[in-house]
């Protein structure tokens, strides 16, 4: 069956379901873990990208996002044993659980407490109560036994640097702090990209190749991530813009990254504020479109105004801590950099700062190598879907809990509490999107760049012995041949390579044949 929302509690506990908030189970079962506390307690946040639930027969399946398990795992029937289940089978959802506590009566927290003080899942869900809410339970400190990891490591990727929290005997090894935190599932894509060490493979390309050769191919690649930024806006630039742009992309990580910085940069990304706020907003903001009456259609809805500080101040604890515990740099980096672009604190800028945040989070950790800057803003010009796609992993889900009106200006105005959907936010999709755009970037763009220059200057100094010409009649002349896959087309040798004989044109070829083969 279906789950209404009208249905009480007790037909809830009932079950098994087929449906839950739109999404199909694979089979029927009963809700457990997430789904459960969701489900009893109306909670408003989105589905998880994977729901948990347990069958009536013995089956263990994973499919539609949900992950179905045997009779045998059916926790106890009390919001308790449903989250004691979701954090050993689903990890840690903060969102779903500061708006679980939120929502619960915390006596049947401290009940367990005191009925369990050692259970290593008790303490972690005390410790997260506290954590979440700044309310002290009734309980006393555990006395003894061994600490216990916070997030299983096994199930969701954490700070290697955790700190030891002696009242529940707990090792936080979260990536971040309550004011902001995404979470990032384990998944074999991440796994095999941190396994590749693209870092270290980027600096023995960059080691092997002559230091002058290595300048110029930085400085095409800046130039190139700089034009491919402004490009996904749909944005023309004039040239002082671009390289006003491209300076500021190259003092990636040499600044704190501080909520006045960030203003600082916005200034000099707009240039001229005559018609464009500088500054944080001080009203609602959305990405999308206004329709015919001039009323907005949301696709994306800011943070509110009145978070901007609390959640910029969040985004840079998270980016200092990331360095300080050890949490891997492209993880990091996805996460300062999507979450900066969720929250859209400036009324425009945000999706070109976006992507700086990525570069600059990347350099802090000396993940790129010096003087180098991954193209991520050329890549993702080339699959702007997947980025749309990445984008909205958090954003189209959101859309459903916030409640908002249009203004007489034509923007919305936020009317609920929505500050925690911008601090905790599932941000796997985002890490292995990055990954991927760093992985094109080193195995690909990196070393296709060194070696178009190397064949270059290998062909600028055989053609001149043939003919003496300028070097951008040079650089023209090899782009016609590398268009033409070889081949010097009839019409460029009627016009701007008339002069040139049948017999050096054959010779020019036989070089270019020579780079390429």
């Amino acid at each position: 069956m279906s789950l209404d929302p009208q249905l009480n509690l007790e037909q809830i506990a009932n079950g098994p379901f087929s449906v839950f908030r739109g999404r199909r189970l694979p089979v029927e079962a009963y809700l457990a873990g997430y789904a459960r506390a969701i489900a009893d307690y109306r909670l408003r946040v989105p589905l998880h990208h994977e729901m948990a639930a347990i069958s009536p027969k013995n089956i263990r399946r994973k499919e539609n996002g949900w992950a179905i398990y045997p009779i045998a795992l059916m926790p106890a029937d009390t919001i308790i044993d449903h989250l004691v289940f979701a954090l050993k089978y689903e990890g840690i959802q903060l969102l779903t659980l500061k708006k679980m506590f939120e929502r619960i009566d915390k006596q049947a927290i401290e009940d367990a407490a005191r009925d369990k003080p050692t259970s290593s899942y008790i303490r972690r869900l005390c410790y997260l109560f506290e954590w979440l809410t700044d309310i002290r339970l009734d309980v006393p400190d555990v006395a003894a036994g061994a600490y216990t990891d916070l997030v299983d490591s096994n199930r969701q990727y954490v700070a290697r640097g955790a700190l030891n929290e002696k009242r529940f005997r707990v090792r936080n090894n979260l990536p971040g702090t309550k004011l902001f935190c995404p979470m990032v599932y384990r998944t074999h894509k991440i796994d095999e990209y941190i396994g590749k060490d693209l870092s270290k493979k980027a600096r023995e390309i960059v080691e092997s190749a002559p230091a002058e050769l290595i300048a110029r191919a930085a400085a095409f690649l800046l130039l190139s991530d700089s034009k491919a930024s402004f490009a996904i806006e749909g944005e023309d630039l004039a040239n002082d813009r671009l390289a006003r742009w491209g300076f500021i992309v190259s003092k990636a990580g040499q600044m704190p990254l501080t909520t006045d910085a960030l203003i600082r940069l916005q200034r000099d990304l707009i240039g001229d504020a005559r018609f464009v706020k500088v500054g944080l907003r001080h009203e609602g903001g959305f990405v999308g479109r206004h329709d015919a009456t001039g009323q907005p259609v949301p696709e994306h809805i800011s943070a509110n105004a009145n978070d901007l500080n609390s959640l910029l101040s969040g985004i840079s604890r998270f980016n200092d801590l990331s360095r300080v515990k050890f949490f891997h740099p492209v993880l990091a980096a996805a996460c300062v950099a999507f979450g900066f672009v969720y929250v859209h604190p400036f009324e425009d800028g945000n999706g070109r700062l976006h992507r700086f945040l990525m570069h600059h989070v990347l350099a802090e950790h000396k993940y790129t190598p010096e003087q180098i800057v991954f193209p991520i803003s050329s890549v993702i010009l080339h699959d702007l879907a997947r980025y749309k796609d990445t984008l909205e992993a958090v954003s189209a889900l959101l859309l459903e809990w916030i409640e908002w009106r249009p203004t007489e200006r034509g923007n919305v105005e936020v009317l609920n509490d929505t500050v925690d959907y911008y601090r905790y936010f599932d941000a796997t999709a985002h890490c292995e999107f990055l990954f991927k755009c760093i992985e094109t970037a080193v195995e690909r763009d990196l070393p296709e760049e060194l070696l178009f220059l190397e064949q270059r200057d290998t062909f600028h100094k055989k053609v001149t012995y043939i003919a003496d010409m300028g070097e951008r009649k040079l650089d023209l002349l090899l782009s016609f041949l590398r268009q033409g896959r070889g081949h010097l087309s009839k019409r460029a040798r009627a016009n701007e390579f008339a002069l040139l004989t049948e017999d050096e044109v054959e010779s020019i070829v036989k070089i270019y044949a020579g780079l390429v083969s």
